[in-house]
């Protein structure tokens, strides 16, 4: 009966291997999809359900689906702080579905109007076999195809190297890799730009929020997939906290690819800083300098730098040719910001798009 359903899939999906049974119930029933942070990579980043991923840095029309949805499905999620912001006025408009294996997350932090408790891959299941007619959102549709078109995640002339790095790693490996993450603002642009189309391709610590993370998992992806490419997209802040880790890939040969997006800050603190505190920067500009080209050769691995005039995707082919640990130190302005972004104590749809940033 719903006239403006939508799925909102999380890190349950990855978990109970339900990427499969997700896509074919989100295509049976013609229902739009997003997903937190954690559940990218269980439906397909290129079909046209895809809204992009849901919450703080989620995109405009994943969060305006949620507030004018009048069914909310929610599949293996827990409705983590970045996703609901304000509790009181996220899917207001909506019945929730709530559906997951832990009856401890049910009504703990947004109240549902119904739940099933069960792995989710198996609930799908049944619920595709019960489908038994086509059904039509058209109306539903086109209104979602129209804010996609309105609001696109903006990228200007100032601000497009970090999706260039990005786009160039999924054409270097033709969207065969395992991306791996630190914490900060490349993790978010990761998740805006990147295009997963698989499930278990996306590897970061999620709400831990754990810097240092992205190389030893990197190192494990690559143990655990040998044939399969795999780039740590990291942080100059972040990769400093584990970068020792490198002579670890070195000892045991693990061909690993790490491009450090370095604005020389801590530039999801600075963003803040410039967003909500006058620009009143203190404790995130990375003030001495680092060659980490050095630093790779230091370790025994190979040291790269992709300046800002360089071509992402050729530097990034050799990279991965090189069959050994590699860093790549990438060059990006300082005040790229990662948009859109939800204001603290805002709701989801009041989504900050574009930003005059402030000079030092």
């Amino acid at each position: 009966k719903a006239k403006r359903p939508l799925l909102f899939g999380g890190g349950g999906l990855i978990l109970s291997d339900a990427s499969t049974a997700f896509t074919e119930f989100a295509r049976q029933t013609r229902t739009p999809v997003t997903t937190s942070l954690m559940g990218l990579g269980a439906f397909p980043g290129t079909d046209p359900l895809w809204l992009g991923m849901i919450g703080m840095h989620g995109s405009k029309v994943s969060n305006m689906a949620v507030s004018q949805s009048d069914l909310l499905v929610v599949i293996g999620a827990r409705f983590s702080d970045r996703v609901v912001s304000r509790a009181d006025r996220f899917a207001t408009r909506a019945k929730i579905l709530h559906i997951d294996i832990d009856p401890a997350e049910i009504n703990k932090n947004i109240p549902a109007y119904h739940h099933v408790i069960g792995d989710v891959k198996e609930v799908l299941k049944v619920f595709n076999k019960r489908i038994t007619k086509r059904i039509d959102h058209d109306d539903w549709l086109a209104k979602i195809s129209a804010w996609k078109e309105k609001y696109p995640i903006r990228v200007t002339i100032d601000n497009r190297r970090p999706k260039e790095i990005i786009a160039a790693a999924h054409t270097a490996t033709d969207g065969n890799a395992i991306i791996v993450t630190e914490v900060g603002q490349h993790q978010m642009w990761v998740a805006q730009f990147y295009k997963f189309s698989k499930p278990d391709t996306f590897i970061t610590s999620g709400g831990l929020g754990t810097m240092g993370y992205g190389t030893g998992a990197a190192i494990g992806a690559k143990l655990a997939k040998p044939d399969t490419p795999v780039i740590n997209i990291a942080g100059d802040g972040s990769f400093q906290m584990n970068c020792n880790e490198i002579a670890t890939a070195v000892k045991h040969k693990v061909p690993i690819v790490v491009l450090i997006m370095n604005n020389h800050t801590l530039g999801m603190v600075r963003q803040w800083q410039t967003l909500f505190y006058e620009g009143r920067y203190a404790e995130t500009t990375l003030d001495h300098e680092i060659d980490w080209v050095k630093l790779a050769e230091a370790f025994g691995a190979k040291g790269m730098l992709l300046r800002t005039e360089d071509d992402a995707e050729a530097v990034i082919r050799e990279a991965l040719a090189s069959g050994g640990p590699v860093v790549v130190d990438c060059e990006i302005p300082i005040d790229d910001i990662a948009l859109p972004m939800v204001a603290p104590g805002a709701s989801i749809e009041e989504v900050i798009l574009s930003v005059d940033p402030i000079s030092d």
